[in-house]
């Protein structure tokens, strides 16, 4: 674990903010079961009507479903619709 996340998790646990996102952190909104927001990502990785990859910090945020397309995308944040059946996280290594 590098020093900089240490330092950020050691202020939020004195801080009680272990509930709120550090920094650069990929946050994920699911709106019932036809929208998903994500936030601090970094691409996408795979595009299809029934599964959209979708790059961050840690690896990989999945979104399965039918239907699925990408109505908005910046460099900050990312909205996915459709019919949604699961969002997981896939990690790295």
């Amino acid at each position: 674990m590098g020093k900089r996340r240490q330092i950020w998790e050691r202020l939020a646990d004195g801080a009680d903010l272990a509930a709120e996102p550090m920094p650069g952190q990929p946050i994920v909104e699911i709106a019932g079961d036809r929208r998903v927001l994500i936030e601090n990502h970094f691409g996408v990785k795979e595009y299809s009507r029934e599964r959209i990859a979708v790059k961050v910090k840690y690896g990989f945020v999945c979104v399965c479903g039918c239907g699925l397309e990408l109505i908005r995308m910046t460099r900050e944040q990312l909205v996915i619709s459709g019919r949604i059946d699961a969002v997981s996280l896939v990690r790295r290594g």
